[in-house]
């Protein structure tokens, strides 16, 4: 479990094609308090250390992670927004956060608001019943509140707004109209819009 707020910004030092996809991250974590098989969120994306050095730690990205997740993640030189697990005690600055993509988004637009840019994503109709506006969303492993949601031809529109200091300290201080984000819905929506799909087939 993670809570979406991000503590470090990781390079991908190496990626090697193996049965998986071996990477090999650099960052500034004290590897010594992580555990082999610990869990750490990858641009919202939770994988499992594998092996670990001062400064870096190797992740194995399987095929269908790859295939559900943002395309140039996993390649050399990419940069990946990173959390360590969830401990008991610590602060929950953000929502609860599996680190399970629901699916990608595509950002459509970008305007200044403020001190602050307001960010267009386009997903999936399937996913847009799991948004609300007022609610949590996590955009590359980044809590965010969706400011407003709207109901398209070409999929669902929701919009969010970073603040200076979120673009500052992670990837999305990068962002720009067509690039490609790994999205995961609030955990209860995601359980209440089963519930009601598998209530909506019973009364059939």
């Amino acid at each position: 479990m993670f809570t979406g707020i991000v503590t470090d910004i990781g390079t991908v030092r190496s990626a090697e094609e193996r049965g998986d996809l071996r990477l090999t991250v650099g960052c500034g974590f004290d590897l010594g308090t992580v555990d082999l098989g610990a869990s750490i969120s990858c641009s919202g994306c939770c994988l499992t250390v594998v092996d670990k050095g001062q400064g870096w730690f190797a992740v194995d990205v399987s095929g269908e992670t790859r295939s559900k997740t943002a395309p140039g993640l996993w390649q050399e030189g990419a940069r990946l927004n990173l959390e360590r697990a969830l401990r008991m005690g610590d602060e929950l600055g953000g929502h609860m956060v599996t680190g399970h993509v629901d699916g990608l988004g595509e950002v459509i637009g970008t305007c200044p608001e403020g001190d602050s840019l307001r960010v267009g994503i386009r997903v999936s109709a399937a996913m847009g019943p799991m948004l609300a506006p007022k609610g949590s969303v996590t955009v590359d492993g980044v809590s965010l509140t969706v400011n407003d949601v709207r109901d398209e031809e070409d999929g669902t529109h929701f919009a969010i707004n970073l603040i200076p200091h979120t673009g500052q300290h992670t990837t999305l201080g990068e962002i720009e109209a067509g690039r490609h984000l790994n999205v995961e819905v609030d955990i209860l929506a995601r359980y209440l819009d089963r519930m009601l799909a598998a209530r909506s087939h019973q009364q059939r």
